[in-house]
């Protein structure tokens, strides 16, 4: 009997459970609970004699990343659009944005009507082109925003250079980073600002929720306005029952404050980030081995990365598949061999149906700005190869037992050979 792929009624390489995500522990239950039982479910709730969680988590996050300072947010948008703006970039600025990424990374920056600089990438990171950026940068560059993507960590080094020469904040997206390291320093680090992302699938995760990291003390003030309409916490505790934040109004922000269950279920998730990173990791190890001598190509990283994040386990299929089966298709028939969702990668930015600026009307600024804000000016060769080669994997298979990722291996072999023939 001629041996079929599992999408065409095959029998799957492996059809064990895996890890689920998120992952709840019992210090997240008692946060959780602790949070229902003080009355306290916002910062912005009356002080009920200890520091809110969120203030916790601010405290803990700075500690655990080396920065000087964390101002959580209420997601990984409210953050990146916060640390825009604490760096004044405003109307009509142009801001660099890598052209592979989530579509926030562009619409974050529209958000606050400034000019998204599609950029690309380096074609075995995915990540933001120094020699692109170079390219880029004019008289209204106002920022640098660079995503640590999927598994990788961008050439930090020679974009801070880039940075610094041009007078220019550098803001590292981290959202796909957390416990990402580089040159032994945590991501985020780097430049004027690192934003987080807590939302549902990242590595560190309360369903929805962000943070903004720095070192700089001004820019963090700046940041704390920025996300609770004006307003700062007290320097001293304020008396029961009274409010935290008080009106400095030195800024005038927006509400992008972290819930207080956010924020104790981040706490409690912290707690166990690092050992869940090293499993990744082990895992991804083993599973590069099997797929290298297969012919696949694993997403590669900046020379100088000391730890790496796997938020999704990223792979460049043979360009024999891309061309005649297309890597959709390879995912599909992938996921239906593990039982696992393998997606394509993000379409690069300037061809991203979800990336659509002339589809809201608050962004008709004139003539000017929607002719600078129109997605289809900008040429990204190696961000629509990348795209178009790759497939993300989630970071939950690499929780699995390492015994797994032979099965993985096993169904990407299986696939690569079957695949031509549709029906067998």
């Amino acid at each position: 009997m001629l041996e079929k792929l599992a999408i065409y009624g095959g029998t799957k390489v492996y059809d064990g459970n895996w890890p689920n995500w998120p992952q709840s522990t019992e210090s997240t239950q008692r946060n959780v609970n602790a949070v229902l039982g003080s009355h306290r479910w916002s910062v912005s709730g009356q002080y009920r004699g200890q520091p809110s969680w969120e203030e916790r988590f601010g405290q803990e996050f700075a500690v655990y990343t080396g920065a000087g300072y964390c101002v959580p947010s209420s997601t990984g948008t409210a953050s990146l659009s916060m640390a825009l703006e604490a760096c004044e970039v405003g109307a009509y600025d142009e801001v660099i944005v890598p052209g592979v990424s989530w579509v926030t990374s562009a619409s974050a920056v529209l958000g606050i009507n400034a000019i998204p600089v599609l950029t690309d990438v380096e074609s075995k990171t995915g990540c933001l082109d120094p020699v692109a950026v170079e390219h880029a940068i004019t008289s209204r560059t106002r920022a640098i925003t660079v995503v640590h993507l999927g598994s990788a960590v961008a050439d930090l080094d020679r974009l801070v250079a880039i940075a610094q020469a041009h007078s220019i904040p550098l803001i590292e997206d981290c959202a796909q980073a957390h416990g990402a390291r580089y040159a032994g320093r945590h991501v985020g680090c780097f430049g004027a600002a690192g934003t987080f992302s807590m939302q549902h699938s990242k590595l560190l995760t309360s369903g929805e929720g962000g943070a903004v990291i720095t070192d700089n003390p001004g820019l963090a003030r700046r940041l704390e306005h920025l996300r609770a309409d004006g307003r700062t916490l007290s320097a001293q505790p304020p008396g029961m029952d009274e409010m935290a934040l008080v009106e400095s109004a030195e800024i005038m922000g927006n509400n992008h404050c972290l819930s207080e269950f956010h924020a104790a279920i981040l706490v409690a998730q912290l707690e166990v980030l690092d050992e869940q990173l090293a499993h990744r990791r082990r895992n991804a190890a083993v599973l590069d081995s099997f797929l290298v001598s297969l012919g696949f190509l694993p997403q590669a990283t900046a020379p100088r990365t000391t730890e790496r994040a796997y938020y999704t386990y990223v792979v460049r299929l043979p360009q024999s598949i891309v061309e005649t089966q297309g890597a959709e298709r390879f995912a599909a028939a992938l996921s239906a061999e593990i039982g696992l969702p393998c997606k394509t990668m993000y379409s690069a930015l300037n061809h991203n149906r979800l990336y659509k600026p002339f589809s809201r009307n608050r962004f008709e600024l004139g003539k000017v700005f929607t002719d600078a804000v129109d997605p289809s000016l900008y040429q990204l060769p190696i961000a629509q190869e990348f795209s178009r080669s790759c497939i993300a994997l989630p970071h939950r298979m690499l929780l699995a037992d390492t015994s797994a990722m032979e099965h993985v291996a096993a169904a990407f072999e299986k696939v690569a050979r079957l695949i031509d023939n549709r029906r067998t």
